[in-house]
């Protein structure tokens, strides 16, 4: 026999998703990290070596797109995806 769910608690109700008010900005290289550790479950390491940064930088830049990411969410702000410093794979310039 399955042990019974225990009931969670929860301090607050979110936000009602809105379009108004000012975006919150992820860059794409934040983008980038959230998809290869989050949705590809690679580890901070393979995912320094997939976007050539220590796996240091790779630590910052999960956390402060985690807490941006945390703030759409919990405030129902919109999230926009751009900007950052990244250049493409299959380029040699910086895009800014």
């Amino acid at each position: 026999m399955a042990r019974p769910v225990k009931v969670r608690r929860i301090n607050a109700l979110p936000e009602a998703y809105r379009e108004e008010g000012p975006a919150i900005r992820l860059g794409l290289d934040e983008f980038e990290c959230i998809r290869l550790i989050d949705h590809c479950g690679l580890s901070q390491a393979e995912c320094g070596e997939q976007m050539e940064v220590a796996r240091t930088t790779v630590a910052l830049i999960y956390e402060h797109a985690r807490k941006k990411i945390a703030e759409s969410i919990v405030l129902g702000r919109p999230l926009e995806i751009s900007g950052g410093k990244y250049r493409l794979s299959d380029q040699d310039e910086g895009v800014n």
